[in-house]
């Protein structure tokens, strides 16, 4: 998902069951170590992936973690996870973060522990010592799951993260000649412009916790996120600035560690020192956060961030970590190995929980409502995980599926205008992408065997966004079939991504039993061949008049244009839930295959796309750095070139994906990247999340075992895996012949084997 400019997003129409899997525990992996330890966090922070490297638990609702940069929103995009790998300074560490998204936002209470002397500014990175950021080097960074740490040159401070579900810790080690003080700036933000901050408060209360709120006016606008902070040991002063208005409060220590002064600030722009004397030992800091009010974020940090042990903390994260990672046991290389658990780490970041310990959360309406019996997660990008993310999610964790099904519905049903999330974070809706594609979520976890929701009021909430007039024209599409170009922005792809968010619906409609509204939505499902142009042989955007849309170039892509972050290349092949009706549309299988070779195999030069940043990942059209292509490989299947679909499923993984921090060609987007990678790797994927089917490629491990939470396991095995075998031979699944290029979930589910046996030439059928 692209970084699209904000007054496009915002005016585009309109205790709980998280960290481990049910059941037994399992061994720790197939090979040498824990899965936590092959984990490297560090993927994906260089380049355009767009993740973060600091501590985290899975669906964890903070996420501690360096940033070295808050540019100004103009240039934000690389930084959208808050820290670039090549960055030479460290600014601080703020506490909320998105892992892959193409959009920039959060970074949310940003601390520095700094020794010596105090710069209120962030200094400009080329200029060593012009403000309070700090230099620093990788030979002193760790990152493993659930916890970071590295030495701020400028400071000589040791400073070391560990999360837990809402609260996280910190540790900092000072010098032991100078004074100790730990900044807190509310002024920056990911994604920061002048004004983004619309108001802040902050205090230090008598009991020595400071706590504060601030509102911002980033891509969810109105977005408050409050907080909670105690240090393990008494501060001897602090100074709390407003920095708009230029009024200081300098408060000292009383008896029992109490504020002698007033100590509160309210404004735009408010920052705080807290002084500690010189150290002799660490001192340690936790941090809860809420989207609810100062109130819950005390309550939180009560709740959940007891103590002073921060080895036991990580101790904790990281135990958490091998509890969910080893849901799958993985042997290969160690490269594979770290490759394959750091995009199982990476789907497993999102959607975050977004609701305080006593059951408070925030709605898309801005009031708090109370979750009885589930938890609340958002950070939805629902355009991106559908495809895969959340596919593997119904697999792997159905349990958590249901919470994230029942914060779909809980979201809808608080929604203003009644609408499932579309891009949303913290409870708040951006806007941002097309398609209602929270449908086929709910659609796929339910056919998978996702059950703990209430199917009817999810039905309920995703005909209501599927028939909602006022959302992207849905109301020219209701009536011609097709989303007028003339009328709404990007009509040639909305079109096709309507008509499979129908499909899906459909399809959950239908083994509800619920038989008018799957007559209906099957109808609309058809919608795709509205975009078809026999002329041109590509989908194209129509005129309300019916006419195609001209001029046409089917290499052109840019933001607000007939396709979403695409061209007509791109998106020819976006019909997943009629596969063989697309190939017939295009003529047959032979010219279905030649139009696929011709999409992998043209040269293009990438600056074309220059303009769109997120097509990235090129191997001729293909674009693997943006979701709407990841089915495109395994459709050679369908027109009877399996051979192919290998050819270039291994054409992608060794171009796409690397054990380094560049290592993955465009956004994770909240995990699908890695699901991707996941399911290649694995054999199969998820073509049309619904179907419950996974259509066959070829391994690129030797060896998986997944441990399903029905008690069984489903084991994907392969001989003669290596660089000279790169084509299947035979599948087969339980020693039995598979001659069809599909795996039916509910086969994964019943356990056994799926055993490849590769060959060094391909095997036309």
């Amino acid at each position: 998902m692209t970084p699209r400019p904000i007054l496009y997003c915002l005016s585009a129409t309109l205790a709980v069951a998280i960290a481990q899997p049910p059941g037994r525990a399992h061994a720790a992996s197939e090979a040498t170590g824990d899965p936590a330890s092959m984990v490297d966090p560090r993927i994906g922070t260089g380049g355009p992936g767009h993740t973060f490297p600091g501590a985290t638990v899975p669906f964890g609702m903070i996420q501690p973690s360096p940033d070295t940069a808050m540019p100004e929103f103009h240039h934000a995009y690389d930084w959208a996870g808050g820290y670039q790998y090549n960055d030479p300074t460290i600014m601080g560490f703020s506490h909320t973060h998105f892992s892959g998204a193409g959009h920039s936002d959060l970074g949310d209470v940003l601390m520095m522990p700094v020794s010596g002397d105090v710069r209120l500014e962030p200094g400009d990175p080329a200029k060593p010592q012009s403000g309070y950021r700090s230099r620093f080097s990788h030979t002193t960074e760790v990152e493993h799951p659930g916890y970071y740490a590295v030495t701020l040159d400028d400071y000589a401070v040791r400073a070391e993260l560990t999360a837990g579900l809402r609260v996280g810790w910190h540790r900092y080690t000072f010098p032991t000649d100078k004074p100790a003080h730990v900044l807190l700036d509310l002024r920056p933000s990911i994604y920061d412009y002048p004004g983004k901050v619309l108001w802040a408060r902050l205090r230090v209360r008598q009991d020595g916790t400071i706590s504060g709120c601030r509102t911002t006016r980033g891509w969810a606008p109105g977005r408050t996120l409050c907080f909670a902070i105690r240090f393990s040991r008494p501060m001897t002063a602090h100074t709390l600035y407003n920095r708009e208005t230029n009024v200081t409060y300098r408060g000292f220590r009383g008896p029992g560690n109490a504020p002698t002064d007033p100590t509160l600030q309210n404004g735009r722009a408010i920052e705080a020192v807290f002084d500690f004397g010189k150290l002799d030992a660490p001192l340690g800091a936790k941090v809860a956060i809420s989207p609810v009010s100062e109130t819950n974020a005390i309550a939180n940090l009560d709740t959940e961030g007891q103590g002073w042990d921060f080895d036991a903390r990580h101790a904790e994260a990281t135990a958490t970590w091998n509890r969910t990672l080893s849901v799958i046991d993985v042997a290969g290389t160690p490269d594979q190995r770290t490759q394959f658990y750091t995009a199982l780490y990476h789907a497993l970041l999102a959607p975050t929980l977004s609701m305080d310990a006593n059951g408070d959360y925030r709605g898309p309406d801005q009031e708090i409502h109370k979750a009885k019996g589930f938890g609340f997660y958002s950070t939805w990008s629902t355009w991106d995980v559908y495809r895969a993310q959340q596919p593997l999610m119904a697999l792997l964790r159905p349990d958590m599926s249901t919470q994230f099904v029942r914060s779909l519905i809980a979201a809808q049903q608080a929604s203003p205008v009644g609408l499932l999330p579309v891009w949303s974070y913290q409870g708040l809706e951006t806007w941002c992408m097309t398609g209602y594609h929270a449908v086929p979520i709910i659609a796929d976890a339910y056919l998978a065997g996702v059950r703990g929701f209430d199917a009817d009021a999810a039905l309920n909430a995703m005909v209501a966004s599927a028939t909602s007039p006022a959302y992207g024209d849905l109301s020219d599409y209701m009536k011609l079939g097709y989303v007028p170009i003339d009328k709404e922005a990007e009509g040639g792809s909305k079109t096709l991504e309507y008509a499979y968010d129908d499909w899906s619906l459909a399809r959950m409609a239908r083994a509800m039993g619920r038989t008018r509204i799957a007559e209906q939505f099957e109808k609309r499902a058809g919608n795709w061949r509205n975009a078809w142009d026999p002329q041109t042989g590509f989908m194209r955007a129509r005129l309300s008049t019916g006419a195609f849309h001209t001029p046409f170039d089917p290499a052109a892509a840019a933001y607000g244009s007939d396709y979403t972050e695409g061209n007509a290349w791109q998106y020819l092949w976006f019909v997943p839930q009629d596969v063989p009706g697309l190939i017939a549309t295009i003529g047959g299988d032979a010219k279905f295959i030649a139009r696929l070779d011709e999409l992998f195999d043209t040269r293009v030069d990438p600056a074309q796309f220059k303009n769109v940043e997120d097509i990235s990942g090129l191997i001729g059209w293909y674009a693997h750095g943006n979701e709407p292509g990841h089915h495109i490989a395994y459709l050679y299947d369908y027109a009877g070139a399996p051979w192919k679909t290998q050819q270039r499923l291994r054409q992608i993984m060794e171009s796409q994906y690397n054990a380094h921090p560049d290592g993955l060609a465009g956004n994770d987007d909240l995990g699908q990247t890695s699901a991707w990678y996941l399911f290649t790797a694995l054999g199969f994927y998820p073509v049309a999340p619904g179907s419950n089917d996974y259509t066959i490629g070829r391994p690129f491990v030797p060896r998986a075992t997944i441990h399903l939470p029905n008690g069984r396991t489903f084991t994907m095995t392969a001989d003669h895996l290596d660089a000279a075998h790169p084509y299947v031979a035979t599948v087969t699944l339980n020693g039995r012949p598979q001659d069809l290029l599909h795996l039916r979930h509910g086969d994964i589910l019943k356990g056994g084997e799926l055993h490849f046996v590769m060959q060094a030439e391909p095997k036309p059928r």
